[in-house]
């Protein structure tokens, strides 16, 4: 499955990302390149990962067998209708991981009937722990697929949609799901100064105690649920707490701000989108 090459246009930091945990998943740093426009970002990326880099979109684009779109979504037409004579001709799976852009517009800008899998990795795929939702048009092979998946495993888990509206709710759940956490960590933590704590101890705490509860949801045969109810014992301390947790109508909190992230995801789409 390694006897692929694999061109990147834009070598921002989740490209770099997915680059280095595809080498450390043992794929050849020669058969990865980057186009990137900044001197320096080049020049980092090759000496810290060892690949090829070019500023000419065209160059990548001309020799890859995999091109991975991950430009800022408002300069994403410009870029792939400079490369969309060379997708025509050459008709490599296309991923983008850019946020916002539906399949449908980036293969009418390519020049139509492209192979394109659009993914939403997140942010803790910068240290190979992200979550990455795909949806695959009807160009896509079962080979595509299959290096798609591939590629974002490197850096995370992968669930394919077979339905593209769904990205806007993993873009809701794990595309912004990160922040959440953090701001979880963080009202933990200032509570934990309010009840006497000094700084340092509580974030070291709090960021533990998020970390180790992720692991062994993730690990544990157990749903969260399941793992909840262990923890909480009738009549304690969490069991007061979740209560009060509740009380403050904590559920439909969560449900309403991923309906907004939802929804802002859509309206992204309609704005940086053809809508024709």
């Amino acid at each position: 499955m390694n006897n692929y090459s694999i061109g990147f246009i834009g070598g921002g930091n989740m490209a770099a990302s997915i680059i280095g945990g595809l080498i450390n998943d043992g794929f050849p740093a020669a058969n990865i390149s980057v186009a990137e426009p900044n001197d320096a970002a080049r020049g980092q990326l090759s000496a810290n990962l060892g690949i090829r880099t070019e500023s000419d979109n065209t160059v990548i684009s001309s020799n890859v067998d995999v091109l991975v779109l991950a430009v800022k979504p408002q300069v994403l037409k410009e870029v792939s209708q400079q490369v969309a004579s060379i997708i025509q001709a050459k008709q490599p799976l296309v991923i983008s991981i850019v946020a916002g852009i539906r399949s449908s517009d980036i293969s009418s800008w390519l020049g139509g009937n492209a192979a394109i899998v659009r993914s939403m990795p997140n942010t803790p795929s910068l240290v190979q722990s992200g979550a990455t939702g795909l949806f695959a048009n009807a160009q896509v092979s079962e080979t595509q697929r299959e290096q798609a998946e591939s590629i974002l495993r490197a850096v995370g888990i992968t669930v394919w949609l077979e339905n593209e509206q769904l990205i806007d709710a993993v873009t809701a759940l794990s595309g912004s799901g990160p922040a959440y956490i953090f701001y979880v960590i963080e009202a933990m933590e200032n509570a934990g100064v309010e009840l006497g704590l000094d700084a340092n101890t509580a974030r070291h705490l709090a960021v533990q105690t998020a970390f180790g509860a992720s692991k062994l949801a993730l690990e544990s045969a157990e749903d969260p649920a399941v793992l909840r109810k262990k923890v909480t014992s009738p009549g304690g301390t969490t069991e007061r707490a979740l209560d009060s947790l509740r009380d403050s109508g904590l559920d439909s909190m969560f449900l309403n701000a991923m309906q907004a992230a939802s929804d802002r995801a859509a309206e992204l789409a309609d704005q940086f989108g053809d809508n024709d």
